[in-house]
């Protein structure tokens, strides 16, 4: 960063920061944020699939799911230790909620966080069945992919890279799905049961996106730790979930 630059300049024009001790108060609250829901939702996610590995209909569906499972946590210790180095405490972290715990099937919160951790507010949701976590990790998954074309471009260095190294295994992740959901829905039994589910889970995975015209998006834009708004995600989004969907039959 040029000595006759101020910082926000910087960021604002692309610039990048590679350590905590360059990173300004606001802007490391912004990045702890950031970093606290992607970990926390993570977590979320891996308990919630662990549940679903024993609705597996069979060995390969139980393989996938335990696969989704591990990486998840996986990937949530990639990015705790990027946040270790800000000096949260990892082992406290990572025990101080219930990952497992739910609100109630029919509850509707938006886009609240109502767990008392920074988890996106889908993964406040139970899973019910094996066509119900497999439609959730599907929309979920797509949803991760358009939101990783954000993550890793973030302006602070060492987490873009964590993110550039997750992003092709969740990816993987939604394709496992998709894998999932196209055997489902090559019964009348399973597209009926799988269309019940897209309905519960369609709009909560949509909540996730955020407000259309958000104003803390451009503070966000201005650190360089977001680039495109909420409702043109939810756009590229709503358009991959489409076309997928018509592909089968759904």
């Amino acid at each position: 960063m040029s000595d006759t630059m101020n910082i926000d300049d910087y960021l604002a024009q692309g610039g990048v920061l590679t350590v905590p001790g360059n990173v300004p108060a606001r802007y490391r609250g912004e990045l702890m944020r950031l970093m606290s829901s992607f970990v926390d939702s993570e977590l979320a996610a891996s308990a919630g699939f662990a549940d679903s590995i024993n609705y597996a209909p069979a060995i390969k569906e139980r393989i996938a799911a335990s696969r989704i499972t591990m990486e998840k946590a996986d990937h949530a210790e990639r990015v705790l230790a990027v946040m270790e180095t800000f000096g949260t405490d990892a082992g406290r972290y990572q025990s101080q909620h219930d990952w497992a715990a739910r609100l109630d099937r029919d509850a509707d919160i938006g886009a609240a966080r109502r767990s008392g951790d920074m988890r996106l507010s889908v993964f406040n949701y139970p899973i019910d069945g094996w066509t119900d976590a497999v439609v959730m990790n599907v929309l979920q998954g797509l949803a991760t992919g358009v939101q990783m074309t954000e993550l890793t471009r973030v302006s602070y260095a060492p987490l873009a890279e964590v993110f550039r190294e997750i992003a092709p295994r969740e990816a993987r992740h939604a394709a496992l799905g998709l894998e999932g959901l196209e055997r489902i829905a090559a019964t009348p039994a399973g597209k009926a049961e799988g269309q019940r589910a897209l309905a519960y889970w369609r709009p909560r995975v949509a909540a996730t996106f955020g407000v259309a015209g958000s104003a803390r998006y451009d503070t966000l834009r201005k650190f360089g730790l977001r680039h495109t708004p909420n409702e043109t995600l939810l756009a590229r989004w709503d358009t991959l979930v489409t076309d997928h969907l018509a592909a089968l039959g759904l």
